[in-house]
């Protein structure tokens, strides 16, 4: 492949990552949109001050929480970056994903933008997304038995066949935690694909992405749980069952935001006959504190980000000029 090419190709990827970020906040914006200014105000409004300001501590520890996966990949190819950067990659790549979906694509173009920009390598980004990828899917497989555990029975239905296909899952994904626990403690052959090797991660880090994945999870639900209780009156070991059989199930639909499927299900599952405006109430400031204030902190520091790199780049052409005259030529070599 030319160099030119291979020069296009990844400047495309890495635009990309800006029309992600713009798919992100109008699928935000749809979503929002079909609840007045009005029904948003009274959402936020009936909830105490004091819950309010526990779910937006929650939210940001669970984007601290995100941005591990990085810092867990980056353990994984052997790379160290300043906290900083990995901080801000995960937190930027991770509030367009969940509002923007299939996160290998959007939030991978994101991180694909940043760390090259951080001298890595196409192949070490790969293996990086892929990795947090099964980190995500480990920590599911966890949270699937956790949840069957914790969620109420009548969650799962009165059938026979919903009761059959709820285990089905649950041993499905007992099977895929032990089968990933015994590749990590036995296999030690890499995987080739494509030309990329993949190691399989050693049993100490397989533990911290159950880990990791699980504090995620868990923090998420502290938004919505300090939200909701003021309106019902639920214990937390039920609550964290019906907000990880919502919060999975929501992800796998591939729907933006589980939006929709999420809520649906949480006020299906959720025991007794609370108040229903209540809840919905809730689930919309929940929307807001979990996915709408992160996306804008990250549009605001993304942009600022960009305009002092680009700065940054014009004062270094300043100051080139007084040797090399030929401004375009130093433009195309930076």
């Amino acid at each position: 492949m030319a160099f030119k090419t291979k020069r296009l190709i990844k400047k495309l990827i890495s635009w990309a990552g800006l029309f992600f970020f713009a798919v992100a906040a109008y699928m935000l914006y749809h979503q929002l949109s079909k609840y007045t200014w009005g029904d948003i105000k009274e959402a936020l409004l009936s909830i105490p001050p004091h819950n309010l300001m526990l779910a937006c501590i929650a939210s940001f520890f669970g984007y601290v929480a995100l941005s591990s996966y990085d810092y867990l990949a980056l353990k994984y190819i052997h790379r160290k970056l300043v906290p900083w950067k990995w901080i801000f990659a995960g937190v930027v790549g991770f509030s367009v994903s969940n509002n923007a979906g299939h996160a290998i694509v959007s939030g991978g173009t994101i991180r694909y933008r940043l760390y090259t920009r951080w001298r890595f390598h196409g192949e070490e980004i790969i293996r990086m997304v892929t990795f947090s990828g099964f980190t995500y899917l480990v920590a599911c497989f966890f949270l699937i038995i956790l949840g069957y555990f914790l969620t109420p029975d009548h969650a799962f239905g009165e059938g026979a066949v919903s009761k059959l296909t709820t285990e089905i899952i649950t041993l499905v994904s007992a099977a895929g935690l032990l089968l990933y626990f015994w590749a990590a403690l036995f296999y030690k052959k890499p995987i080739i694909i494509k030309g990329i090797e993949f190691d399989i991660p050693n049993f100490k880090m397989a533990l911290a992405q159950v880990f990791i994945g699980g504090a995620d999870i868990l923090l998420a639900s502290l938004v919505l749980y300090f939200s909701l209780i003021p309106f019902v009156d639920i214990s937390f070991d039920v609550f964290i069952g019906v907000f990880i059989i919502a919060q999975v199930l929501g992800v796998f639909s591939q729907v933006p935001g589980g939006l929709g499927v999420f809520e649906g299900l949480f006020m299906y599952i959720l025991p007794g006959e609370a108040n229903q405006a209540s809840i919905f109430g809730a689930l919309i400031a929940y929307r807001i504190i979990y996915y709408l204030l992160p996306l804008l902190v990250s549009g605001i520091i993304l942009v600022s980000y960009e305009s002092w790199l680009r700065f940054v780049k014009k004062q270094r052409l300043e100051k080139l000029k007084i040797f090399h005259p030929d401004k375009e030529h130093l433009e195309n070599n930076l």
